[in-house]
């Protein structure tokens, strides 16, 4: 008797453990992320950790991240009409008003304004700056919080602008000038790139829309479907590409490889994102002296630069999937997070705190290349996208048009109107 008394109670146990199990197991909530560009999981997948210690009754499920920001638009707009959208997803700034236009028209989008107000008085006004928080929007609504911001900057070999006789503490800060130092470089040794600028390659198209801002043009004419860069801005945009090449000795190669080139000491002047400094930095080692310098502004007073990145949205209509979203949004756009983008990467941070020397002001003091960027947020403008929801095919069909400039198919007079004509008529 006392063996099967033993054996009773034994079961018990088990049982209570088993469904104390099943309760922790009901408690803990999984929300879907899917971000873009796989080597950002290099602070994804860490920002996912730190979040779950504080948060164990959360667990992060990352999907496959897409290819690129292009590439996630094409996969959300196609999750929405299976309806298997994530519960959280980062959008490229460039499509975030078409992807928030679109899924709002199927009633899929979630708006944020309830939920930073249940933060209490000020939570939005303490973390984000107005021209910040604004990337989020959408006519004026409240879909997304800002999570990655960037601007384009100059990567300098230091050593080899030297040789070429220019101050590399003293830059150029506009396009001829620019050429000029490059064409340079590149007479001191006929192995070495002058520089490299790779609108012909990348993914969006962000460097594109430098060249149209920094002259001070706009994308679209304001109220029409029509290209704003139709005439001197657009051509001298196709310009400066070709003469990247036959005056910069630029060699044109994807953007990896120019970066690898770089950080090899292979290339006197890299323009890129701030996103890549961390990567750059430990590839170039100590082979060379490595500063950075602001973007080239051929109008100074009108001209700008885009604001690359990603707003973070959520899509759970769930209760708990949604609570446990926001609290994933926060803690990501959270001043300690952001901190941990930064140096990791290079990116500005999206929380104004994160500034404050509690958090990255001894970074900065330490690592003036991460500074650079933060010099330009005077001169940020919003990555735009087009109305007609064809912004990924239209920067398909420009880049196509570049290539053929850069390569030396058509000449920039001979590719303006190829340019214009099919960017306008994927508008309409």
């Amino acid at each position: 008797m006392k063996l099967f008394k033993r054996l009773g109670l034994a079961l018990s146990a088990c049982a209570a453990l088993f469904g104390a199990a099943q309760v922790h197991a009901q408690q803990v909530t999984t929300i879907d992320v899917l971000y873009c560009y796989p080597s950002f999981a290099r602070f994804h997948e860490p920002l996912a950790q730190e979040f779950m210690k504080l948060h164990p009754e959360i667990k992060i499920n990352f999907r496959a991240p897409a290819a690129s920001y292009d590439e996630g638009h094409q996969v959300m707009l196609r999750n929405a009409v299976t309806n298997q959208l994530p519960d959280v997803y980062y959008s490229g700034y460039h499509l975030f008003g078409e992807l928030i236009r679109k899924l709002d028209a199927r009633g899929q989008t979630v708006r944020l304004e309830p939920l930073l107000k249940s933060e209490g008085e000020g939570f939005a006004k303490t973390n984000f700056a107005p021209r910040l928080i604004a990337l989020g929007q959408v006519d004026a609504k409240q879909y997304g919080l800002p999570f990655n911001a960037s601007s384009p900057i100059m990567y300098v070999n230091a050593d080899l602008v030297k040789r070429a006789g220019t101050d590399p503490t003293k830059m150029p800060t506009d396009w001829d000038s620019v050429i000029k130092l490059a064409g340079k470089i590149h007479a001191q040794n006929k192995e070495i790139n002058g520089m490299s600028y790779d609108i012909h390659a990348w993914p969006d198209d962000w460097l594109f829309q430098g060249l149209v801002y920094q002259q001070g043009g706009v994308l679209v004419k304001p109220g029409t479907k029509k290209a704003g860069f139709d005439g001197a801005v657009g051509l001298r945009a196709l310009q400066l590409a070709r003469r990247f090449v036959t005056e910069g000795a630029m060699q044109m190669v994807d953007w990896d490889q120019s970066r690898q080139q770089f950080g090899a000491g292979k290339t006197g002047m890299f323009f890129s994102t701030p996103a890549q400094l961390k990567q750059v930095t430990e590839a170039v080692g100590g082979r060379f002296t490595f500063t950075t310098a602001r973007f080239p502004l051929d109008n100074k007073t009108k001209g700008g630069v885009p604001t690359g990145g990603n707003a973070v949205i959520t899509l759970a209509k769930d209760p708990a999937k949604q609570k446990a979203a926001w609290e994933f949004i926060k803690f990501v756009t959270s001043p300690q997070a952001q901190k941990i983008v930064v140096e990791m990467t290079g990116y500005l941070p999206t929380n104004q705190l994160a500034i404050s020397p509690e958090y990255l002001g001894p970074f900065y003091e330490a690592n003036p290349n991460f500074r650079t960027a933060t010099t330009q947020i005077d001169k940020s403008l919003p990555w735009a996208g087009y109305p007609g929801g064809q912004s990924v095919r239209i920067w398909r069909a420009q880049r196509d048009v570049f290539g053929a400039v850069m390569r030396g198919e058509k000449t920039p007079e001979m590719a303006l109107p190829e340019l214009i004509k099919a960017t306008e008529d994927f508008m309409e």
